[in-house]
């Protein structure tokens, strides 16, 4: 049986089925368009949304998949061929065929070796997970569920996760699918069963062959689901996540007394999972702590972190530029985590200069990082939790009343360089940033006092320059 919201995609590739029909090959649908018309899409997104992307596995080789497509697509990519892939495009939407194959890592090499099949069944148990064994035959008229491996029960039945062959096996094709497991047991609530948590204890040290960049692309996913803790969870207890983000791990030794968590690992799953799913942001959660295992100290009987913010920041950047990050990604995560402590020297009461400089200092990640305090709130102390939100609504409503009155949200001097240059009569040089840094520190000291009055201020600040 064939789910019933999967008939506007059968009727759109209707065409395409009967081209392969017509050149005597057969089609199926494939993957995470066949797994999530059953269960839905945790994202929500509708089958019939024009972002989807949809995979086919075909017997047909690469040179054939061309000549079928060749007059229906409008357009083709042919940079996957080699592997066996022809991408195309029809009506805005994006179409992946790949002939059946089976390709497996060598030990130590991060390319796979590609054969071609003619098997559905075998091209299937090649997938990573059973949940992802599944096809639907579109060629033959009447569509058919193909489902070797029992995906189906293991979906919507047992909610568990397995491999369609034997986990070291296929942990052993692609190393990644371990990682890719935290994903699925966090998105979907599946329990892997003892053989794949078994492999993964076993296996993770084979994450090594993996690029940075997989890795990362997997991290991202997992952390942009919306409760990503069951699969941080799974990285940490199998040894995945000393592959590629020791930093997590570590946390699970450090005692934090502030939190009343058993140690810091617990508190940072739990902020994780308090924040939106805003990927920068959740990765600025993961984050926020991993400079406390560096500065922990002993004194009076307690455990302190001082200044494990700028620690943690510095060490952000390190595993980030590992994980092959981009820059500015780098630049934002790093600076949440650098800033992540900033509100606690916060007290009612704050003057509007140093409101004006913590909305400064955060500029485009200040809801983020407000958000991210919030977040960092995880005792059970409800005295203390309902104090924390207090001070947090009376800073929002005072930043919000402060934006109201002034251009809070692009700080920048009340004079620009080339009104310097011209009242001060000089020309571009050193002189004009230092008036700059003098009137930027003025904003920030005393809002918006007027160009009459900046220009005055200007004059008495120049008078003391050396000539």
């Amino acid at each position: 049986m064939v789910p019933e919201r999967l008939r506007p995609l059968l009727e759109e590739t209707a065409e395409l089925a009967a081209r392969f029909r017509a050149a005597d090959k057969t089609l199926y649908l494939v993957g995470g368009t066949v797994r999530d018309a059953i269960v839905g899409r945790p994202d929500g997104m509708d089958l019939a949304s024009s972002e989807m992307d949809y995979d086919f596995t075909t017997d047909a080789r690469p040179e054939e998949i061309e000549a079928i497509v060749a007059g229906w697509a409008d357009a083709v990519w042919l940079q996957g061929k080699r592997f066996g892939t022809i991408g195309t495009s029809k009506n805005g939407r994006h179409f992946e065929i790949t002939t059946h194959r089976a390709e497996a890592y060598q030990p130590d090499s991060r390319k796979p070796e590609v054969a071609f099949g003619d098997d559905v069944q075998a091209d299937l148990a090649r997938r990573d997970f059973t949940v992802n064994a599944m096809a639907i035959r579109l060629d033959s008229g009447t569509p058919r569920l193909i489902d070797p491996f029992d995906g189906l029960a293991d979906l919507i039945g047992g909610h568990r996760l397995r491999t369609p062959l034997d986990p070291v096996e296929s942990f052993s094709d692609d190393p990644l699918r371990m990682l890719r497991a935290a994903r699925f047991i966090a998105g979907y609530g599946l329990v892997p069963d003892d053989a794949l948590r078994q492999a993964v204890l076993d296996m993770h040290g084979r994450l090594s062959i993996v690029s940075a960049e997989r890795i990362r692309d997997e991290l991202n996913k997992l952390v942009s689901l919306p409760d990503p803790e069951p699969g941080l969870w799974f990285v940490v207890e199998t040894g995945l996540a000393g592959e590629f983000l020791p930093e997590l791990p570590a946390l699970a030794l450090e005692q934090d007394p502030i939190h009343r968590h058993k140690d810091v690992l617990a508190h940072t799953i739990a902020v994780v999972g308090k924040t939106k799913p805003d990927r920068i942001l959740r990765l600025a959660a993961l984050f926020h702590d991993v400079g406390k295992p560096r500065t922990r100290s002993f004194a009076n009987g307690g455990v302190s972190f001082h200044h494990h913010d700028v620690v943690g920041a510095r060490m952000t950047q390190k595993r980030m530029t590992a994980l092959k990050y981009p820059g500015v990604d780098i630049a934002e995560v790093s600076r949440l985590v650098e800033l992540h402590l900033r509100f606690h020297t916060y007290k009612m009461g704050w003057t509007d200069s140093a409101l004006r400089r913590y909305a400064n200092d955060a500029g485009d990640l200040l809801q983020r990082l407000n958000e991210l305090t919030r977040a960092d709130c995880t005792t059970r102390d409800q005295r203390r939790v309902l104090e924390l939100e207090a001070r947090m609504d009376d800073l929002e409503r005072r930043l919000e009343e402060l934006r109201e009155r002034e251009a809070l949200d692009a700080l920048r001097p009340e004079l620009n360089g080339e009104q310097v240059m011209a009242h001060l009569g000089i020309g571009p040089g050193k002189q004009v940033g230092q008036a700059l840094d003098y009137l930027m520190e003025l904003r920030l000291n005393e809002g918006l006092v007027g160009e009459e009055e900046a220009y005055r201020l200007l004059d008495e600040w120049w008078k003391d320059q050396p000539a």
